[in-house]
């Protein structure tokens, strides 16, 4: 079980997220959120406290009597849970909770602790509430994104348990579970803060480690496929550049080259005094899509890292307005919902992710046109050329999706359009932000499939499996396990989903 007391780290939250580790509320953290609780239901005596006696945005300059209180929170919930579109994904409506959990465990929102207890149940049974994908502008927080939430723990809307979509209240019977107590601040607190946007930014983070990792991989297999000179990813070459992404690449292309009996060296080729021809047959050097590997997945891999570092302090930080301060025995008024940090880390991820999808979608063309590789048939086609078709199809789909992932890369960051009587006068857009990454994310997956495909046609084409590396064989073996080489002409649709599907499940 992950306890939440202090910080959770990525790797606890990957954990929850990933490999269904249950959540559990420490000792501290239940004594902590009642004390600020307790705190702030004394506090709000002869004083004016932003969304507990006042209206909401704009309405702010209208004090809500006593006797409304309760009542407009709920009154805020239910008008916000206003979103339209697709259903954001189980991963990322889960990975929202546990953000907001990590958020109010802070103990600065003056929160019932049913709130916590409740997602926790949430989490743990992996009651999916109903979020729609619009919605948020990601300033005030994810408002409408959470306003669903908050509308499932007080036991309205829909849920998604057990793969249906269910009226909250249903499953809270079948399940003996029962709503949050409303008494202050319950739905300001819920709606009001970063958790969506961070949520669906943590999904997108790990996936982006992987298709990294993906990527060094498939680009090693390409080099052996060119019987590439070692030098391009060597210790020395790298060195001298002083980016440590550039170099960690380089180190992973060389683990994973280690025993390839593929890859040649310099000085037994092109240094050996033996290469008598005016007209070299063999490229001196190769195509920058083999060659310069570190140097375009170096800086993807920082940006990735510094992703991660952005976010893992969001999910430790207090989203919210106010905040409260047991300690200081008062109220702060400001802007901690802001979703500027996550917009613009998610603006950069999806500008690293579309790059490495370009990478990809360039190596594949090697692969595809005989002209450029000259040791393979055009398209891989396996079959009779003029008659069979080989990729040629499935090349044409992944150009699509790396030109609209090139079209999805353009900023949200710097699209803020002022919204709510112009008190939103500047908004971050995280939200979108988030969304529209994980589209690139699910694309890039979809070129890398194509790819991987492609490159265990190769492998056949050239008789070359006992050849490779032993990182190589594992993955070649495992994709033909999934589509068997071909050379008739057959859909190959389902395969492109299988071998995606293996890439977004294998660590």
């Amino acid at each position: 079980m992950i306890s939440i007391h202090k910080d959770l780290s990525l790797d606890q939250f990957s954990d929850v997220l990933l490999n269904q580790k249950p959540v559990g509320l420490s000792s501290d953290t239940v004594e902590v959120v009642k004390e600020s609780f307790s705190f702030l239901k004394s506090f709000i005596k002869d004083k004016v406290i932003y969304g507990v006696n006042t209206g909401f945005g704009p309405m702010a300059q209208y004090r809500i009597q006593d006797a409304d209180r309760i009542q407009l929170q709920y009154n805020l919930i239910r008008s916000h849970a206003s979103g339209t579109g697709d259903l954001l994904p189980p991963d990322i409506v889960k990975a929202a909770m546990l953000t907001r959990l990590c958020n109010l465990s802070k103990g600065k929102s003056g929160v019932h602790i049913s709130v916590l207890e409740l997602l926790q149940e949430f989490i743990n049974r992996n009651i999916t509430p109903v979020i729609f994908a619009h919605g948020g502008v990601g300033a005030s927080g994810d408002l409408v994104q959470l306003a669903h939430l908050a509308l499932t723990l007080i036991g309205e809307g829909e849920v998604v348990y057990q793969n249906k979509r269910r009226p909250t209240n249903e499953v809270f019977v079948e399940l003996g579970l029962a709503p949050i107590a409303v008494e202050l601040r319950e739905g300001i607190s819920l709606i009001n803060g970063t958790s969506v946007m961070t949520g669906a930014g943590l999904v997108n983070y790990f996936h982006a480690k992987q298709l990294l990792s993906w990527s060094v991989e498939l680009s090693s297999i390409m080099n052996e496929l060119a019987k590439a000179h070692d030098d391009h990813y060597s210790v020395t070459l790298n060195e001298v550049k002083k980016h440590q992404g550039q170099q960690d690449i380089a180190a992973m292309m060389r683990s994973h080259l280690a025993d390839s009996k593929l890859i040649r060296k310099r000085e037994e080729d092109l240094y050996s005094g033996n290469n008598l021809e005016e007209i070299f047959k063999d490229k001196v050097q190769e195509y920058y899509s083999l060659r310069c590997v570190p140097q375009i997945l170096g800086p993807v891999l920082e940006t990735i890292e510094q992703v991660g570092q952005i976010l893992e302090n969001e999910v430790n930080s207090v989203s919210d307005n106010p905040i409260i301060s047991v300690e200081d025995q008062n109220v702060y008024h400001g802007g901690n919902f802001h979703g500027d940090y996550i917009s613009l880390e998610m603006d950069k991820l999806k500008l690293a992710i579309t790059r490495l999808t370009m990478l990809s979608e360039r190596q594949l063309n090697y692969l595809m046109n005989a002209k450029i590789n000259e040791i393979l048939p055009p398209f891989v086609n396996m079959g009779k050329l003029g008659f069979n078709f080989g990729m040629q199809g499935a090349q044409f789909t992944a150009t699509s999706t790396t030109a609209e992932n090139q079209t999805l890369s353009n900023s949200m960051y710097v699209h803020s359009i002022p919204n709510n009587n112009d008190n939103q006068d500047i908004v971050s857009m995280g939200t979108n932000a988030a969304v529209i990454t994980h589209k690139v994310i699910i694309n890039a997956y979809e070129v890398l499939a194509i790819q991987l495909i492609s490159v265990a046609q190769a492998i056949d084409i050239l008789s070359c499996q006992d050849l490779v590396s032993t990182r190589t064989k594992e993955i070649y073996a495992a994709i033909r396990a999934i589509i068997p080489a071909f050379s008739e002409d057959k859909p190959l649709y389902m395969a492109i989903q299988s071998v995606k599907e293996y890439l977004m499940k294998k660590a």
